[in-house]
């Protein structure tokens, strides 16, 4: 877990992140991605498949603003070495890929639930409705490149173990693979990653993050 990932996995995550997120596309810069997300707390994102201690180093050495994040693929000792003590470690994330062009069986909604699929531009959406017309489940995919890119699958926790989740991402595989999409690709956080495992997604690599926190705020 300690490695690159691979660069066109992360560049198609990086680009349907964006989309998803109704932000500006990526901009390439040396080694990787700059993404303007623009909220508080969050200004932009830098994206790397593999680390250059060297060039991050002094980028990051060069950043003095809060809410900057460096996200980069490979160890997290590495990464901390890499930047100075005004730099906080954040929470990992799992990159995971899957063949959407493999059969898989379809997880059947409970009674009493309302599925419903949409799209928006480019990004499927997929929303699970209860009996009361709460919202109990949904879930997004970008496609950009021959990519679905899976975001914000989300299941209310009060709704969960259900199989709710599943059909949320079954209903976003095949309408992105019936509109061209040959590879799925999502974050899914550590805890997550063994539930997308037994759906027959790949771990494809951990990415590690630090950001400067505005104390401020705190």
């Amino acid at each position: 877990m300690s490695g690159s990932a691979d660069a066109a996995l992360v560049e198609a995550w990086v680009s349907g992140w964006a989309l998803s997120r109704s932000v500006d596309p990526p901009m390439r810069v040396a080694g990787g991605h700059r993404v303007l997300v623009g909220e508080p707390g969050h200004v932009e994102r830098l994206v790397f498949p593999a680390l250059d201690a060297e060039r991050l180093s002094a980028r990051a050495a060069g950043i003095t603003e809060p809410g900057i994040f460096l996200k980069v693929f490979c160890a997290p000792e590495a990464l901390l070495a890499a930047v100075d003590a005004r730099w906080s470690p954040q929470p990992p994330g799992d990159l995971m890929a899957v063949d959407l062009a493999a059969d898989r069986p379809l997880a059947t909604l409970a009674a009493g639930y309302v599925q419903g699929l949409r799209a928006e531009g480019a990004v499927l959406v997929a929303e699970i409705h209860d009996a009361d017309g709460g919202l109990a489940a949904s879930g997004r995919a970008a496609l950009t490149g021959g990519f679905a890119v899976f975001d914000k699958i989300i299941t209310d926790p009060a709704q969960q173990r259900r199989g709710l989740g599943r059909v949320v991402m079954g209903a976003l595989g095949n309408r992105a693979r019936a509109l061209g999409a040959d590879r799925g690709v999502l974050i899914a956080t550590p805890e997550g990653r063994a539930l997308y495992e037994v759906l027959g997604w790949r771990f494809e690599g951990r990415m590690e993050t630090v950001v400067i926190l505005d104390e401020a705020a705190g």
